[in-house]
């Protein structure tokens, strides 16, 4: 069961703030401004406001932004969940794990040290150098922020981490472990950062508009959502007064080598997490789908729907569009606008969207709907598939 929910995100810093932008179609993508960006192969991304690192400065110091924005919704999601620190809690600290995704790491951080190891000399080099820069170090830091001593971990699969990092916390709670704190953010907005990701070659200079006639590429961002995983008894037990929503089914899958003449794995991801969850297509109120924004990986996309629900099956939407695409912190955001879906009974649009280039039922405008059951899709680049089944 999902019991808490927290988000950092682009058009919003709050579970409500962010939900009352994404009704309202507000994007948060814009020019860069942190830097000179010219010569760089994007022309908008999406940036959280500095409003989201709100934390003391001996913390500051030891984290990259994508800790720090981690570190602020989990805040909200302990909160919204019930869950206090310390002895505040119904818990021991070993009944409570984190398990996080990640994908290229504290890299805002690394850049600013190698930057003055080569203009100042390796002893003006922080310390925390060899901690903040790598991709556990988000768990890690909750883990002690929080005194949680459970099982902790970590994901890398880039979009696809977010819903990996949920299905792990789900095998934790089949351990034993009452409470998990999951999901995933990412800060890649510096300059070490973006030409990492203009390598793939998936970036647009225009708008992204994911299986548009004129798609051209994805829009970066930043931020993402923690969750609370909790075990039913466990919930149950202390008096949980709202659930948002149960984690039902899962797949993963991967992509053959380029070239081979083989299917995606796409297709079996989703089937897999139906057959997981106990569900048919018919079952299916909505699909938040991956949306990658080139034209090629949406025909594949818009195939493997119709391959399961038919042609305008089931209604579709994205609405990271209104964020950009996120990596490790996409997926987890997706899972929080399905749960805040099924609460007020409405579906997120897609934004910007117009000239659709395949058969697909596009949420382009917020629309009333009973929603019980959600598919969630997301892929990492390099050939991550994953599906993930939420039920109200």
């Amino acid at each position: 069961m999902i019991t808490g929910i927290g988000v950092v995100a682009p058009n919003g810093v709050g579970v409500e703030d962010f939900w009352a932008n994404v009704l309202a179609g507000r994007s948060g993508l814009a020019p860069v401004t942190r830097f000179d960006a010219t010569g760089y192969p994007v022309s908008q991304v999406g940036a959280v406001s500095d409003e989201a690192e709100s934390l003391p400065n001996r913390i500051t110091v030891q984290t990259d932004r994508w800790t720090r924005l981690a570190m602020t919704a989990t805040e909200e999601a302990l909160r919204n969940a019930g869950i206090g620190a310390g002895g505040e809690r119904d818990f021991d600290d070993y009944d409570l794990a984190v398990i996080t995704a990640s994908s290229s790491g504290g890299n805002e951080f690394g850049q600013r040290e190698i930057e003055r190891l080569w203009s100042a000399g390796p002893e003006y080099v922080s310390v925390y150098q060899s901690i903040a820069w790598f991709y556990a170090a988000t768990t890690g830091q909750l883990s002690i922020r929080h005194g949680m001593r459970g099982p902790c971990g970590v994901v890398v699969a880039e979009q696809a981490g977010g819903l990996d990092a949920l299905a792990q916390s789900r095998r934790m709670l089949r351990t034993g472990t009452k409470a998990v704190v999951t999901g995933g953010t990412e800060a890649a907005l510096s300059p070490y950062a973006l030409v990492c990701q203009s390598a793939g070659g998936q970036f647009t200079r225009g708008e992204y508009l994911p299986f548009d006639v004129r798609a051209s590429g994805h829009v970066p961002g930043e931020g993402g959502a923690i969750l609370v995983l909790e075990d039913e008894s466990s919930a149950r037990a202390r008096g949980v007064s709202e659930v948002y929503g149960r984690v039902a089914g899962y797949a993963a899958t991967f992509d053959p080598r380029p070239g081979s003449g083989r299917p995606g794995g796409l297709l079996r991801a989703i089937t897999g997490a139906l057959a997981d969850a106990g569900l048919r297509p018919s079952d299916v109120d909505v699909v938040f789908a991956d949306g990658a924004g080139t034209r090629e990986r949406d025909a594949e996309e818009a195939a493997a729907l119709a391959g399961v629900f038919g042609a305008r099956g089931v209604p579709v939407t994205v609405p990271k569009t209104m964020t950009g695409r996120l990596a490790a912190g996409g997926a987890s955001l997706d899972v929080a606008c399905v749960l805040l879906a099924m609460r007020d009974g409405v579906l997120p649009p897609t934004v910007g969207v117009t000239e659709l280039a395949h058969d697909l039922d596009l949420v382009s405008e917020p629309r009333p709907a009973r929603v019980r059951t959600a598919l969630v899709l997301a892929r990492g680049f390099g050939g991550f598939n994953s599906a993930l089944v939420l039920t109200r």
